[in-house]
């Protein structure tokens, strides 16, 4: 992948998985390689096929199981949803939404930071996106700046590989702490229960590098930014360089103990208040030109097929929040026409 643009197909990826026909690589990762398809309309879809390794393990597909029944039960604004999978074949797989867009870290790195506006409707959608998986009774468990996309439709929060549901909070697999030691909260670090003010915690993370390009407790590699969140009761970031109304609303999502955070709705309603006269959801113009001529480019390869494209197979799984999310998004009425 270029620029965020698919890329080819390697020599050892498959052409098709379930009927779905594969296009182009999207990414990879440690749980697998993700593709872009489309469906029989020929809208997009994001589908990730996991590692023949992980594929062979029993505890690995329970888990898989478990952790897409748990992202199937969030749907709502600024989501990206799981609309399809299969925990029982030879290769696992799952499909989701296709958003055109940048993950945010790839935007920092390319960019720099964004304007405080655009920090404040990032922040609040991504806090709204979070209070539906709150309320759905899931924790996210991996809010990070790679699993934030910036699209020309907002920001879309993906990735529930690692979601959990509140009542099962448990964070280790195998001794191994589970999520990126970068973006942890405090008592996730120190392998403590979590609960949603955890997500809380890593989106005032993401925001503060939203804002600065640069990580809140410094620089160094995921463990040694993780020993430094896990000692913020003692040494906590520092702030200050960042503008008001964000540097207050930081300090309180950043704050050490859980219950001192705020829930993620009173985050979004404290950016909706620092926006003014523009709601969250007002998307004309919201990123810088260089950033939305990237995000363009992403847009146009990878339009729907013409006609003549013809997959073998019409996904079955229907998403209760599709149809809004193609209305919203795409312009389309349904996701299966």
């Amino acid at each position: 992948m270029q620029d965020g643009i698919p890329g080819p197909l390697r020599a050892d990826d498959p052409r098709e998985v379930a009927g779905y026909v594969l296009r182009g690589r999207v990414g990879e990762g440690g749980m697998g390689t993700v593709y872009l398809s489309h469906t029989r309309g020929g809208h997009p879809v994001a589908l990730k096929v996991i590692r023949r390794d992980h594929a062979c393990q029993p505890e690995f597909r329970t888990r898989f199981a478990r952790e897409v029944a748990a992202s199937r039960r969030v749907s709502g604004y600024h989501l990206v949803a799981v609309v399809d999978h299969d925990a029982d074949g030879e290769r696992p797989w799952l499909a989701t939404h296709y958003v055109p867009g940048l993950p945010l870290n790839a935007v920092l790195a390319a960019h720099g930071p964004l304007p405080t506006t655009a920090v404040l409707r990032l922040t609040g959608c991504l806090a709204t996106a979070l209070d539906a998986v709150h309320a759905a009774g899931v924790i996210h468990r991996d809010v990070k700046p790679g699993n934030l996309l910036l699209a020309a439709s907002g920001p879309w929060l993906l990735d529930f590989g690692i979601a959990r549901a509140t009542d099962n909070p448990t964070l280790t697999t195998a001794g191994r702490l589970v999520g990126s030691p970068s973006h942890m909260s405090p008592e996730h670090a120190l392998g403590r229960p979590l609960t949603p003010a955890s997500d809380v915690f890593a989106l005032g993370l993401l925001a503060a590098e939203a804002a600065t390009g640069l990580h809140p407790y410094g620089r160094g590699k995921g463990l040694a930014l993780a020993i430094r969140i896990a000692g913020t009761d003692r040494e906590p970031p520092e702030l200050d360089h960042h503008p008001s109304p964000l540097r207050e609303l930081l300090a309180r999502c950043l704050a050490a103990r859980p219950e001192d955070r705020p829930s993620a709705r009173e985050v979004a309603e404290v950016c909706r208040e620092g926006l003014g006269g523009p709601g969250l959801r007002e998307f004309t113009g919201w990123l810088p030109d260089p950033m939305a001529a990237a995000v363009g480019r992403i847009e146009a390869a990878t339009r729907p097929r013409p006609s003549g494209y013809t997959p073998t197979y019409v996904p079955t799984v229907r998403d209760p929040m599709a149809a809004e999310w193609n209305r919203r998004v795409r312009g389309n009425p349904s996701p299966h026409s």
